[in-house]
């Protein structure tokens, strides 16, 4: 199995779903494709390279997938939870407000750097957003490597206007009770 690793962040309702709802419903579906998936906390934040926008929700969800699982379909996947839940990338603004957005942050060992996915992800590093809620579920036996290099980079980001920005608004043993509700 492989391990894999995604951002989730919403700001905008869709269907009368306010953004919180919109992630529980997508870590529902999530819990679809991956084994043992375990949620992070939600968090809110102030959006970033756009930032005259509402203030995302965001988190991660950590899980497995099987050994032989292409990359690329699994993205045909996150897109379609995406769209189910009212993403239209031909009408939104890069960086600009979505109803729901499935960023694929690690997927094994796999790194790709193709026009319509980058994994790694390439700006991890620099997105508190990320760093602080995969922390959460990557954790000890988890891949110490990539648990440090995250660590390593929040260390540079703390004390930034951002990080003092961040506020956990839903704690990680409550959306782990979403998918059973």
């Amino acid at each position: 199995m492989k391990r894999v690793l995604l951002g989730l962040g919403s700001n905008k309702s869709f269907q009368n779903m306010a953004p919180l709802d919109l992630l529980k419903c997508a870590c529902r579906d999530l819990s679809g494709c991956l084994a043992e998936p375990s949620f992070s906390s939600v968090y809110k934040t102030k959006a970033m390279y756009v930032e005259d926008q509402e203030d995302f929700y965001n988190m991660c969800v950590q899980g497995f997938v099987a050994d032989d699982l292409d990359p690329f379909q699994f993205l045909k996947t996150i897109n379609q939870i995406e769209a189910k839940y009212g993403r239209d990338r031909s009408k939104e603004i890069r960086f600009g407000a979505r109803s729901l957005d499935i960023d694929i942050e690690l997927f094994g060992d796999e790194h790709i750097d193709h026009p319509d996915l980058q994994i790694p992800h390439p700006r991890v590093e620099e997105r508190l957003f990320v760093l602080i809620p995969a922390t959460e579920v990557l954790n000890e036996t988890a891949d110490e490597l990539i648990r440090g290099k995250y660590i390593e980079s929040l260390e540079v980001l703390k004390g930034t206007e951002d990080f003092e920005s961040i506020k956990k608004v839903v704690p990680a043993q409550v959306v782990q009770k979403w998918n059973r509700n």
